[in-house]
C-alpha cells in the first residue's frame, strides 16, 4: 500500500484537454498527460479496500491495487509488469474503454473513484519511453502453426499470446492494414493509429506475420486454412442494424460504420474506393446514443458541418446511481463525451418515422415524434407511446445510422465452413472452450458473444489462445484471468 491517507487528501484529477477550439483544426489526440505530480496523486487515492472490486469489475481481471502502488512508489517496470501480465494492449485500453473497473471501485461508494483507466495510460507510455515495453524472444518454438482471421482486438490478442506460448501465429486481415476496428472504426482523436503500429512492430518482431488486403474464403482456400494446426475466428461482429422505414432510398442515409471507416482512412491517407461521405455543410443527425455515435458526433464537427444532432430513442437516463443501480454494478448513467462538449444537440425519448426526400432523391429532413416510456418500479423502461401532437420534421441532409450490429458476415467464410449459428446468429461456440463445431476451428470476440467493448474483445482473444494452446498441447502455461498471475 502506498499512500495510507491519500484517498482522504487528494480528489480525483483527470487529464487536461486542448481547447474545443483548437481541437476541432485536427484528427489528433487531445487529452494532455498528468504532470508527474498529478500521476503520484492520483495513484496515491487507490484505497487499502482489502477486497479490490475493481479487479472483478475488469473483464480482463487487471491487477489494479498493486500497479498504482508501483505507480505511487515511482516503479514504474514493476507497475508495467504487472499491467501486462493481464492485458496485452494498455496502450489500447487506456485510451479507449469505458472503464468499468473504475465504476467497482470501492472510493466510488461515496466519493469519486481513481482515474484508473488515466492511470492504464501513462503506464504504457512510460514503458514505451524507458524501452520497458519490447519484443520479448520466444524461447521454445513448439513448430504448431496457427492462423488468425481478423485483426481487431480479439484477433490481436490471441495472436500475441499464441506467440508467447511459441507458436507461430499468421493474422488474415482484408482490410489494407491490421487493427480492425481499432484502427478503421475508432477516431483518430481517440486512438492516434501510430499506437497501434507501435504496437504491431513489437508483434512482428516476435514473430507474429501479418497478411494484409487478404479475405480468407476468396484469396485463401479453405483447404489452405486447414493446413495450419489451429484456426481462431476473430472477424467481429459486422453486420449493422438497419432503420427500413418509409424513404429510407433516400441518397444521405448511412451507416455509421462506413462513415467512421472513410474518414480513418482519409486521416491515414488510405484510398477511398468508394463514394465519398462527408458532413461538410450539412445538417446530421445521428441515430443512436452509443459510442459509436458519439464518434459520428465528433467526426462530422471536425467535417465543418452546420449543425449535428443525437438521437435516442431511450429516455435519458440518470446523472447518478439510482436504488435500481447499487455500487459495485455498472450504472447506466448519462454520459457526457469529449465529442458531446465540442457541440451537439442531443434528443432523447424521440423515434424517426420517416426520411423525407426532395425531387433529386436526395434526403432533405426527418418526419419525428416524441415518445413517453413507461418504466418498472426499478426505473427500468417497458414500453413506449407516441406523444400525442409531437410530430413534426426537422432539416437534415446526411443521417448516420448508430444503432449497433447484428451479428458477423455469414455469407463467405463461415457458411463456407458450415458452422452453427446461436439464437442471435453468432458463431456457436462450446462454453468455456471456444471451441466451434468444425475441428480445430475456435471463435473469439464480438463473433462469438456479439457487440461488445474492446476490453472484452481483449479477454476473449487471451481466453481462447489459452484454449487453443491447450487443444494443442495438452496443457498450457499461458496466463487465465481466473488465476493471480505470477510476476
Amino acid at each position: 500500500m502506498g499512500k495510507i491517507t491519500g484517498f482522504k487528501e487528494y480528489e480525483r484529477k483527470s487529464p487536461q484537454k486542448e481547447l474545443v477550439p483548437e481541437r476541432l483544426k485536427h484528427s489528433k489526440e487531445f487529452v494532455k498527460p498528468f504532470t508527474d505530480e498529478e500521476l503520484n496523486k492520483e495513484a496515491a487515492r487507490c484505497m487499502d479496500c482489502g477486497i479490490p472490486f475493481c479487479q472483478s469489475g475488469c473483464p480482463l481481471g487487471n491487477v489494479i491495487p498493486d500497479f498504482n502502488d508501483a505507480v505511487y512508489k515511482g516503479k514504474f517496470e514493476e507497475a508495467y509488469d504487472i499491467l501486462s501480465s493481464t492485458n496485452n494492449f494498455p496502450e489500447f485500453t487506456g485510451r479507449i474503454c469505458p472503464a468499468p473497473c473504475e465504476s467497482a471501485c470501492v472510493l466510488g461508494i461515496n466519493r469519486s473513484p481513481v482515474s484508473i483507466e488515466s492511470i492504464e495510460k501513462h503506464i504504457a507510455e512510460i514503458a514505451y519511453a524507458r524501452g520497458f515495453a519490447k519484443a520479448r524472444p520466444v524461447l521454445f518454438p513448439t513448430g504448431k502453426t496457427i492462423a488468425i482471421v481478423g485483426s481487431g482486438p480479439a484477433g490481436l490478442a490471441a495472436a500475441a499470446q499464441l506467440s508467447k506460448a511459441g507458436h507461430q501465429v499468421t493474422v488474415f486481415e482484408r482490410d489494407d492494414k491490421p487493427g480492425g476496428l481499432l484502427r478503421y472504426g475508432i477516431p483518430d482523436f481517440k486512438l492516434d493509429k501510430w499506437v497501434i503500429d507501435r504496437k504491431l512492430k513489437i508483434m512482428e518482431e516476435e514473430g507474429v506475420v501479418f497478411k494484409c488486403n487478404t479475405e480468407v474464403g476468396i484469396d485463401v482456400s479453405l483447404k489452405e486454412l486447414k493446413q495450419y494446426d489451429a484456426v481462431v475466428l476473430a472477424g467481429g461482429s459486422t453486420i449493422p442494424r438497419d432503420l427500413p422505414n418509409k424513404g429510407r432510398e433516400a441518397k444521405g442515409i448511412h451507416f455509421a460504420m462506413d462513415f467512421l471507416k472513410q474518414q480513418n482512412k482519409r486521416v491515414g491517407e488510405s484510398p477511398i474506393l468508394n463514394e465519398e461521405i462527408l458532413a461538410t455543410g450539412k445538417n446530421v443527425i445521428v441515430i443512436g446514443g452509443g459510442d459509436t455515435g458519439s464518434d459520428c458526433v465528433g467526426t462530422s464537427n471536425r467535417q465543418k458541418a452546420k449543425s449535428v444532432t443525437q438521437f435516442e430513442l431511450m429516455f435519458q437516463p440518470p446523472a447518478n446511481r439510482t436504488e435500481a443501480m447499487p455500487w459495485p454494478t455498472y450504472p447506466m448513467l448519462l454520459k457526457t463525451t469529449s465529442s458531446h462538449e465540442e457541440g451537439c444537440e442531443r434528443y432523447w425519448s424521440i423515434n424517426t418515422k420517416e426520411f423525407i426526400a426532395d425531387e433529386n432523391g436526395n434526403l432533405k429532413g426527418l418526419k419525428v415524434v416524441d415518445l413517453e416510456w413507461e418504466k418498472d418500479r426499478h426505473g427500468k423502461p417497458v414500453k413506449f407511446t407516441e406523444v400525442e401532437g409531437s410530430e413534426r420534421e426537422l432539416p437534415c441532409e446526411l443521417v448516420l445510422l448508430a444503432m449497433g450490429f447484428l451479428s458477423p458476415q455469414h455469407s463467405g467464410l463461415l457458411d463456407q465452413l458450415g458452422l452453427e449459428y446461436d439464437q442471435r446468429g453468432n458463431v456457436k461456440a462450446q462454453e468455456g472452450v471456444y471451441s466451434t463445431s468444425v475441428d480445430k476451428v475456435f471463435v473469439a470476440g464480438d463473433m462469438r458473444r456479439g457487440q461488445s467493448l474492446v476490453v472484452w474483445a481483449i479477454s476473449e482473444g487471451r481466453e481462447c489462445a489459452r484454449k487453443v494452446d491447450e487443444f494443442l498441447m495438452g496443457v498450457s502455461e499461458l496466463e487465465s484471468k481466473n488465476a493471480i498471475p505470477v510476476l
